[in-house]
């Protein structure tokens, strides 16, 4: 008998991604007992997951809660993203192979299917394919590895716009022309790019936060 615990951790990861469970929220061991019904160890061993996934904290007899990230720390998330993308960018051999471009625009027309039907999870999953199926051409796994180390610190952030029809549609777009790129020479544009592609969602969530400090004011 397989454990329940990834169905445990894929359904809260995606309540809190979505915002389904806001930054804050208390994830109460009892109520997830009495709704997954499962055991206590295979609850804990979900919360422990998602806080090595970066998006719940636990703490010493207070449990655990979802991840909350200040302004500072998500300028700081970024800083490093956007170096990271870029210099794996820059490792990516151009023109990129045609098999390359064929597995790009399959996951990009597969990230349209799931727009068109609001298949929120099936754009979370195909969003994040693109960018490691992009990003893993560096030739670098430790590099790469590091991408998708922050890609899932910056959950939280990106989470408003993956549910946005405007801004999934904008994104969408950049990604075709990021495929456009890898089939041209120029390095340093794709790299430019693939950090301009980061800013919506920073940008976003920024605005967010100083409207929620203006009416708390």
């Amino acid at each position: 008998m397989s454990s329940p615990e990834p169905e445990i951790v894929q359904a809260l990861q995606e309540e809190i991604i979505f915002g389904r469970l806001p930054p804050g929220t208390r994830l109460v061991e009892d109520a997830l007992l009495a709704r997954f019904g499962v055991s206590r160890h295979y609850v804990r061993q979900a919360l422990d997951r998602l806080e090595r996934l970066g998006l719940a904290v636990g703490e010493r007899n207070k449990g655990f809660t979802v991840r909350s990230l200040s302004p500072v720390e998500v300028e700081q998330i970024y800083e490093v993203r956007e170096l990271v993308q870029r210099q794996a960018a820059l490792r990516i051999p151009l023109p990129a192979p045609p098999a390359l471009i064929e597995a790009l625009n399959a996951i990009n027309a597969e990230l349209a299917g799931y727009m068109e039907t609001r298949d929120l999870r099936g754009v979370h999953e195909a969003n994040d394919r693109f960018h490691l199926r992009l990003f893993g051409a560096c030739g670098n796994d430790h590099l790469l590895a590091t991408v998708q180390h922050y890609m899932r610190l910056s959950l939280p952030v990106r989470a408003k716009t993956l549910a946005d029809v405007d801004s999934l549609r904008v994104s969408h777009g950049q990604h075709q022309l990021m495929i456009q790129m890898l089939q041209g020479h120029d390095n340093w544009v794709l790299a430019q790019l693939c950090v301009d592609h980061l800013q919506p969602s920073k940008n976003e969530y920024f605005a967010r936060a100083k409207l929620r400090d203006t009416h708390a004011a």
